[in-house]
């Protein structure tokens, strides 16, 4: 579960091309904190993650995982993870946007809880 979670923040902070250092920073702090890393393994982890991601070709790979092995408000708090990556670098492209969205509905959250995480977040970045 913790590669498959880490390899979809990743793929979101990727799919527009470029992965700055803002988001990778954001990444590897998301990734202690939610899985108590220190920061060797959080690097490990990251690093798994973007060659999982390299390999994978859908995000089902990684999200039937998560959807079966979750609850909801831990499927909703992944949503909420990528949120908070995508506005690290202060915008949102619409690849972001877009992989947000497929993945929220992989897992099963609504769009509404989407929409709501969305603005939640982007209130709290001041974007």
């Amino acid at each position: 579960m913790r590669l498959a979670s880490a390899a979809l923040l990743f793929h979101v902070i990727a799919v527009d091309g470029e992965v700055t250092a803002d988001e990778s920073a954001a990444l590897k702090g998301l990734l202690e904190q939610r899985f108590g890393l220190d920061d060797a393994a959080a690097a490990e982890l990251m690093s798994a993650a973007e060659e999982a991601d390299d390999e994978a070709v859908d995000l089902y790979t990684f999200t039937h995982v998560l959807k079966a092995a979750l609850e909801p408000a831990d499927r909703e708090r992944i949503i909420e993870l990528m949120w908070k990556l995508v506005y690290a670098d202060g915008s949102v492209h619409e690849f972001e946007d877009n992989v947000v969205w497929r993945v929220a509905e992989l897992l099963g959250v609504s769009s509404e809880d989407r929409i709501r995480l969305k603005q939640t977040v982007r209130d709290h970045a001041g974007n």
